[in-house]
């Protein structure tokens, strides 16, 4: 193992440099402010142009090369926060503590928590190029947006007439060897199911079930691969056996981010004394079940059954019983693939959070589709669940997809630099996440956009990595394509 002062050592330099000063610097969504200010000073020290607009995003401008003068402006486009998830065993606070990078052969990946490749290296790449004295491009601005993992506030936020590009170049795919030119839209669903209470039966036994082990990952990019869902997981174990173990639940929790496939869950409930011993068996079967089907997509998954302190109070059956049924029936994962588009989702659902409240039951879900009607559909899905369960349903956050554009000039530049450098056609593709582009189209209708990346694994996971080698091919064919854009 290779630790955390080699990464800057890494080709290339500057960009790797730049990686390891933002991994120094807390910054997930909601929290970007110290790693901005560092950008600002930075920024101010070496002359370049800086505007902060009204919701935080940064615009940095340096002018062009020499002999570049007249060349298209150019944005580089990323985003600043990164998303917060670790392991169970993991002690990290996020807001203040750097994540910690390590060398694995050909990755690189944190402690036990998100690495924040996942958007960290394409602002590298941005902020690298900005500082670089040897680099031919025309006039650039740099955008770094905030909030975009949990709200995309800073692309809602972008005003007209802010940026002065014909060009946009978004940094936050990952996948090297793949150009996209379109992306899905979304929307927040949030499900509030009210509770009613009774008091706790003091003769029975109290537990804790636990669901860990789980790969979770980006609720877009890795929805298709057959992942394990830790809250559908544990709402199928207690609709096949809460009612035959008389189970009376008393809290459930699980997944912590709504565009994260969550990868633990746990429910606290009490059972008669004379049902402990069959609660054992039934969890050691289910377990078995799970390992059986599940033991590709989830080799570590892991049940634990444990005693805990006996609550006051537990959910009235009718409440409970509805709660069970409305978390086992809710959809989840891929709905639709694209006719279009081979292999690539059309239509998901994540059933992202489930928190318990004093009065209710809260359910954070995120809908993902290439097309609106697709949308839509689920969001029926959803409204006729929470009519059955007589629950409150809420939609928030609706952004629109990136309709691709098979004619995009910038497009074929990129396309054709690839081709040149690597002697091998690039994947022209649609991803199924929410890129800010969509966004962004709607006040800047002309803006020619394109995104590209290196490869990184299991974003939004504490298993996040990112391909080296990769990380020097996509430097490489972004410096190609600034040499390469047009005149006015």
């Amino acid at each position: 193992m290779t630790t955390a002062p080699n990464i800057h050592q890494l080709f290339p330099q500057p960009l790797w440099q730049w990686f390891e000063q933002i991994c120094a610097i807390p910054h997930p969504s909601g929290h970007e402010q110290a790693l901005s200010q560092f950008i600002q000073s930075w920024a101010k020290d070496r002359g370049l142009a800086l505007v902060v607009d009204q919701v935080g995003n940064l615009i940095i401008r340096k002018p062009a090369t020499p002999g570049m003068e007249d060349r298209k402006i150019v944005v580089l486009q990323a985003h600043l926060d990164m998303v917060p998830q670790k392991n169970a065993d993991k002690q990290h606070d996020f807001v203040t503590d750097p994540i910690q990078p390590w060398i694995d052969g050909e990755w690189v990946k944190a402690t036990g928590t998100t690495l924040g490749a996942d958007n960290g290296i394409g602002m590298s790449s941005a902020l690298a190029i900005l500082g670089a004295d040897d680099i031919r491009h025309g006039p650039l601005e740099v955008l770094l947006t905030v909030d975009e993992e949990a709200g995309m506030t800073g692309a809602f936020g972008l005003q007209p007439g802010m940026l002065e590009a014909e060009i946009l170049i978004n940094t936050d795919s990952e996948q090297e060897g793949e150009i996209y030119m379109g992306c899905a839209g979304g929307v927040d669903a949030e499900i509030s199911l009210p509770l009613q209470w009774q008091p706790a039966d003091s003769a029975h036994l109290a537990f804790t079930l636990g669901m860990a082990g789980l790969k979770g990952g980006h609720s877009g990019v890795n929805i298709h691969l057959g992942r394990g869902n830790a809250n559908k997981l544990l709402a199928r174990f207690l609709a096949g056996h809460a009612g035959e173990l008389s189970m009376a639940l008393s809290q459930i929790t699980g997944g912590s981010l709504r565009n994260a496939i969550p990868r633990e869950a746990q429910c606290s409930f009490t059972v008669p004394a004379n049902m402990a011993e069959l609660l054992q068996q039934r969890v050691a079967q289910y377990q078995g079940i799970l390992h059986a089907e599940l033991a590709t997509a989830e080799p570590a998954l892991q049940l634990t059954l444990n005693s805990c302190t006996a609550p006051a109070q537990t959910m009235q059956p009718v409440a409970q019983k509805t709660l069970i049924n409305l978390l086992n029936s809710c959809p989840n994962g891929v709905i639709r693939m694209s006719d279009d588009i081979v292999g690539v989702t059309e239509s998901s659902l994540n059933l992202g959070v489930i928190n318990t409240h004093d009065n209710s039951v809260t359910i954070l879900c995120l809908i993902r589709s290439l097309i609106d009607t697709g949308r839509e559909n689920i969001e029926g899905m959803l409204q006729s669940l929470s009519d059955l369960a007589q629950a409150n349903l809420t939609f928030s956050g609706r952004y629109p997809g990136w309709k691709p554009d098979t004619s995009s000039p910038v497009m074929s530049i990129v396309k054709n630099t690839y081709e040149s450098i690597y002697q091998k056609e690039p994947e022209i593709m649609v991803i199924h996440a929410g890129l800010e582009c969509g966004l962004f189209k709607q006040n800047y209708p002309k803006l020619d956009m394109v995104s590209i990346g290196p490869t990184i694994r299991y974003p939004h996971g504490p298993d996040e990595m990112v391909n080296i080698m990769t990380v020097g091919q996509y430097w490489t064919l972004l410096l190609a394509v600034l040499e390469r854009i047009p005149a006015k």
